[in-house]
């Protein structure tokens, strides 16, 4: 694969593979030549448009510039030519990390301003947990999504960019319109156990308190706390929103269903944080003291990228073969190949 080169650049992977180049040619030197009395095993209707008889000689020097051609190609097609990139350094922290986004019902409430307008809870959750997810690069980074069920959207994996198109993408009500926060710290638990990785966190968002699924919040605590699963909760939702209704205006707290205490109790029993995102800048910075108390920084493992150059030659190769088969097998190749 290129390994162990010191400098970037166009090479071969099996450069010995070169040495079949002229193979044909020290055939035909070597072997000798057919008296043709042996019974044709493939008959083929334009072989004396490329071949001269006993001699053996090719009488179109135009077939044979093309078949010297393809078969040079296709050598060095099998040589497995490739370009190597610059070497790049990639950041290996040994931590796996789920986010469980709310997507119940509730989320749709409009009491957030997204970019000077009024949107609702899910819109901010997904531009700000989506610029999170990217920025884990080096760690594995999981999806759960979680209303009346909990589902597993995107298994631990190092390509955060994909993970965080598909937390774009998620609708509210597709888990379900109700709660089940126990059942996506039960998931989460799941599917961590069995990994090697020496810090294990969940970041668990929602706008609401436990109301439906088998496991309970706190029981679900437990079993992470006994796992060394650490879990961040982060309670959404603003605390006054002004709406109209018959007898005009008012301010209603739209965040009264928020569990907090629950929250909070979730988070202290596995050693992570209660954090309370009532608007957009106050989500964003909490993702950003997230960073600080899981930070990236690492080890660095050393790569090299290689992309695979073997199909150009091989396509040559071949649309040469076809130009030479239309050649001979058109009725005025047939005639100018045919023996005098």
């Amino acid at each position: 694969m290129g390994e162990g080169l010191a400098v970037s650049g166009f090479t071969l992977a099996w450069p010995w593979l070169l040495l079949l180049a002229p193979l044909p040619w020290l055939l035909r030197l070597g072997l000798p030549e057919s008296d043709g009395s042996g019974q044709q095993a493939l008959r083929v209707p334009w072989y004396q448009a490329v071949s001269g008889g006993a001699s053996g000689s090719l009488r179109r020097p135009l077939l044979a510039l093309i078949a010297a051609l393809v078969w040079l190609l296709l050598v060095f097609a099998s040589a497995r030519p490739q370009w190597v990139g610059e070497i790049r350094d990639l950041p290996i922290s040994g931590r796996d990390l789920l986010l469980a986004v709310d997507i119940s019902g509730s989320m749709d409430t409009q009491d957030m301003v997204w970019q000077n307008r009024s949107v609702n809870r899910l819109v901010v959750v997904k531009a700000v947990a989506g610029d999170f997810i990217e920025r884990r690069r080096g760690d594995r980074v999981g999806l759960i999504l979680f209303g009346s069920r909990a589902y597993l959207q995107t298994p631990l994996t190092f390509d955060t960019e994909t993970t965080a198109t598909l937390l774009d993408e998620s609708e509210i009500g597709l888990a379900g319109r109700e709660t089940a926060i126990g059942d996506a710290i039960g998931l989460a638990v799941k599917r961590l156990r069995e990994d090697a990785a020496s810090d294990r966190v969940l970041v668990l968002l929602t706008d609401g308190a436990n109301t439906s699924g088998e496991v309970q919040p706190l029981q679900a605590a437990e079993f992470a706390a006994r796992e060394g699963l650490t879990v961040y909760t982060v309670g959404v939702g603003a605390e006054e929103m002004r709406v109209q209704d018959f007898f005009g205006s008012r301010v209603v707290n739209p965040s009264a269903d928020l569990d907090e205490d629950t929250l909070r109790t979730i988070a202290e029993r596995t050693g992570g944080r209660y954090f309370r995102a009532r608007d957009a800048e106050g989500l964003a910075q909490i993702y950003e003291i997230l960073d600080e108390l899981e930070p990236v920084e690492s080890d660095v493992e050393i790569i090299r990228p290689v992309s695979e150059l073997f199909y150009w030659p091989m396509g040559a190769a071949y649309a040469l073969a076809v130009f030479a088969a239309l050649l001979t097998l058109s009725p005025a190749g047939l005639r100018r190949g045919a023996p005098a």
